[in-house]
């Protein structure tokens, strides 16, 4: 386990911390392969000796975590100093050992986490949601990694063979994101993460466009390297952005882990949105119905501001759209007066600008920035969004309102009309009028 917290494997004699009339199931060699391998539920198994002072002290939280998961998640233990064969079959050194039994029972995950039982709820209810994700893909068990040819197996090929001779030039010089593992070929614990990797390098293939690449380092025979970076243990994996240090990868060792870092990586980079401005209907259509919320902005009117003043607001705009580029939102901006439809659709109209809305048109619901119009503000309103909260209301007329077609700002300053742009021709006044 992660945390240096084990407890020496010395022989005592003591009874077992749990009883039957806990929510934790019991475990030993005789209902092991019925009660987990066989089941279709994900477990987490602790495996325990009941000397242990650190077991004792994760006893109570165990049990916790137990009766939250009720029926949702299974929770076990096993006695692995009575059962030491069950605890050596899965490598148990120290005490406690937790491992999550999940889609492929034969290769259980090292637990990583607190031992609150929130964390470990927490733990349960994100490797259950992988397990849920991966049998929506169509992938069940282990078979996937089993089969010697397409679906979720991967393509070998999509790891590339990283030397001492090419690594700089293939990672170090390269504009992608790179995951680097540092394997032994004799190591067990890579033969395991060999799959795994496999199938992940495919999917972070296909998933980024190539813009994530993961790549594998033989390192007893490319010692340089393994040297470089400071390998001490197998596999190793490091994380490569061009021009930074490397960085230790410490998630998980399944294809599911794997690949959510490696869509963390390419989402961190991908451009933000554009921010358009609302020039036609199709504009406000497109953005609205296309992403989850489209973020729209009345700025006020050219005359007011000036085309410093604008660009000003235009720049916050673009740095929260930045921001928030992970949450695929619309980013949309029209100047004050020229969409009033949807100005009085959004309880704006005629004055208070710059003014924000966020529209979701799935709903047809909306929020107004009530605060200030600048990063700090906005990012209040965005965070309130994206947590849920905030004050809402149903879009004028229940629909998007209708959009005027305009012309685009030229990015210049306002022009106020001259006497020669006013035509008097068209007025019939009274020559004493004039």
């Amino acid at each position: 386990m992660g945390r240096v917290l084990a407890c020496s494997l010395t022989v005592l004699s003591v009874h077992g911390l749990y009883s039957a009339s806990d929510d934790v199931v019991e475990l030993n060699p005789s209902n092991f392969n019925r009660e987990v391998m066989q089941s279709d539920s994900l477990w987490l198994v602790e495996f325990y000796a009941p000397w242990c002072g650190h077991c004792k002290n994760l006893t109570p939280e165990w049990k916790k975590a137990a009766t939250a998961l009720k029926g949702i998640v299974k929770v076990g233990a096993v006695d692995a100093d009575q059962h030491n064969s069950l605890g050596g079959q899965y490598g148990v050194r120290g005490f406690p050992t937790i491992k999550i039994f999940g889609a492929n029972k034969h290769k259980p995950e090292d637990y990583q986490g607190g031992r609150s039982s929130p964390a470990i709820v927490d733990a349960a209810l994100n490797a259950l949601r992988s397990l849920v994700k991966d049998r929506l893909g169509g992938k069940t068990g282990g078979s996937d990694y089993g089969r010697q040819s397409g679906g979720g197996a991967g393509n070998k090929k999509d790891v590339v063979e990283l030397t001492d001779d090419n690594f700089d030039s293939t990672v170090l010089d390269s504009d992608d994101f790179w995951m680097v593992e540092f394997f032994a070929p004799w190591c067990g614990h890579c033969k395991n993460l060999e799959p795994e990797w496999t199938a992940a390098a495919t999917e972070v293939q296909e998933q980024t466009k190539g813009k994530v690449k993961l790549g594998a380092v033989d390192a007893t025979v490319h010692q340089g390297l393994a040297s470089r970076y400071g390998i001490r243990g197998f596999p190793t994996i490091k994380v490569f952005r061009k021009g930074e240090e490397p960085e230790d990868y410490q998630g998980g060792r399944t294809r599911s882990d794997i690949v959510a870092r490696a869509m963390d990586l390419y989402s961190d980079n991908i451009p933000p949105p554009e921010l358009q401005e609302i020039l036609n209907e199709d504009i406000l259509k497109k953005t609205c119905e296309d992403y989850q919320l489209c973020i729209i902005s009345v700025l006020p009117h050219i005359l007011d501001t000036g085309a410093s003043g604008r660009n000003s607001y235009l720049e916050v705009m673009r740095t929260m759209a930045e921001k928030y580029k992970k949450k695929m939102w619309g980013w949309l901006w029209t100047e004050a007066g020229a969409q009033m439809e949807l100005e009085s659709s959004l309880g704006i109209g005629g004055f208070g600008y710059p003014a924000m809305a966020a529209i979701n048109a799935r709903k047809m619901k909306f929020a107004l920035l009530r605060g200030s119009f600048s990063e700090t503000g906005i990012h209040e309103f965005l965070r309130e969004l994206s947590v849920g909260r905030g004050s809402t209301a149903t879009v004028g007329g229940g629909a998007l309102p209708k959009i005027n077609t305009v012309e685009p700002w030229d990015g210049n300053d306002g022009v106020l009309p001259t006497e020669d742009d006013i035509d008097l021709t068209d007025v019939d006044l009274e020559k004493d009028e004039l």
